[in-house]
Parts: C-alpha cells; sequence; structure tokens
C-alpha cells in the first residue's frame, strides 16, 4: 500500500501539466495631457527580461503612426524619454495612442495633445547651432536660419537678411556659450529667445557700426 502511494505521488509529479507564467507588461506615462514644446516621457515595466526588445508604436487617432520602433529592455522598469519636443507643423492636436508589444503580450497607454501658447525653437536648428559652434557656417547665416525658421513671436529679426549683407553679419565669440547652454538644454527655448532678442535690440548681433573713415 505505502509503495502504491509513492508510486501515485510521483505521477502526479511527472505528469502533472507545467504552468507558465504570462508575461507582464505596463505602460506608466508621466502625464496623460502634453502641450507643445513638451517632450513625451513614459515607462515601461516588465515583469521579467528576456532578452528581446519591446516594439512600440505611436499612432494618432486617425491610425496614422509611426514606424516599429525597437527597444532593448534591460530592466525591469525601462523609463523611455522622447529625444523631441511636439512641434505645431509635426504634430496635430488630439488623442495619441502608445502600443508596445513584449515577449508575445501588448500594451497601450493615451495621453491628449491640447493647444497652447507655447512657442518652441524647431529641433532642425539643432544641427544649424551645432554647425555654427563647429565654425562650419557663418554668422550671418546663423541669423538667417532663425529668421526663416524660429517662430518672429520668439525671436524676432529686425533687419533683412540678403545674399549681399549675410556675411557681414557678426556675434561675439561669447554668445557661442548661450547657444551651446541651449544644446544641452541647461536653459530653455523661452529663454534662449530672449537672449537673442536682447544681443539683436541692442546691437550686439547684427551689423557693426560704421566710424566716419569707413563710410
Amino acid at each position: 500500500m505505502k509503495t502504491f502511494g509513492l508510486f501515485f505521488a510521483l505521477c502526479v509529479i511527472v505528469f502533472l501539466p507545467q504552468v507558465y507564467a504570462e508575461q507582464n507588461v505596463s505602460i506608466n506615462i508621466e502625464k496623460t495631457t502634453y502641450t507643445y514644446c513638451e517632450k513625451l516621457f513614459y515607462t515601461i515595466k516588465v515583469s521579467e527580461v528576456t532578452g528581446d526588445p519591446a516594439i512600440i508604436h505611436i499612432r494618432d487617432e486617425t491610425g496614422k503612426g509611426s514606424s516599429a520602433i525597437p527597444i532593448q529592455i534591460t530592466d525591469l522598469e525601462n523609463p523611455i524619454p522622447s529625444l523631441i519636443p511636439f512641434e505645431k507643423d509635426v504634430f496635430p492636436l488630439g488623442k495619441y495612442f502608445i502600443d508596445v508589444e513584449y515577449d508575445g503580450s501588448s500594451v497601450t497607454a493615451e495621453f491628449e495633445l491640447i493647444d497652447s501658447d507655447n512657442i518652441c525653437i524647431p529641433e532642425l536648428m539643432k544641427p544649424i547651432m551645432g554647425n555654427w559652434l563647429s565654425g562650419n557656417i557663418s554668422d550671418g547665416f546663423l541669423m538667417d536660419a532663425f529668421e526663416k525658421y524660429v517662430d518672429s513671436k520668439l525671436v524676432n529679426i529686425p533687419f533683412e537678411i540678403n545674399e549681399s549683407n549675410v556675411y557681414d553679419i557678426k556675434i561675439p565669440e561669447w554668445v557661442k556659450n548661450i547657444v551651446y547652454w541651449w544644446i544641452q538644454e541647461a536653459i530653455t527655448d523661452d529663454e534662449l529667445g530672449k537672449a537673442m532678442n536682447y544681443l539683436v535690440n541692442h546691437n550686439i548681433i547684427g551689423f557693426p557700426i560704421k566710424t566716419e573713415n569707413e563710410i
């Protein structure tokens, strides 16, 4: 009888169906409402690190969305900061959805982009400013980029820039510190805008004043 009981116990152990824990993935979004010039930030949480990447899609309420974005999952909690802010010319107002697929599981979070008076410097200005800091473009071409791509409510260039005077515009060397701080996100778009306006309005940036001998 004891032998049968031991045999039965072994059968239960051997033939008991294996139960696998389902992978759990979730999205912890910083907030559900964003405005222009802000950056999206969220955290992907998983119950187990498998070595596989998470696949992310971001779409709007019309269904239009990004291509697949693979994100390597290295921890149980993985912060995902956006590198670029929401810009009016790129992101229409409305609801957006973040779809995450990981190890056979999927989850969706949503947020809404609402209108605001925020004005930001377009992301395309970063490589232009970087080239100016490196000496690859002239002072005049940097100011021409401000005039063309940055809203005049943020940075107002009160003079016309054209082919005949673009090389005459001068920016003091120390202004590079301000631009560098902006690229490093040590100062905001608004702070850079106020600094540029002050420098232009006080003729610190602009056309050098000619002396009587030069006229």
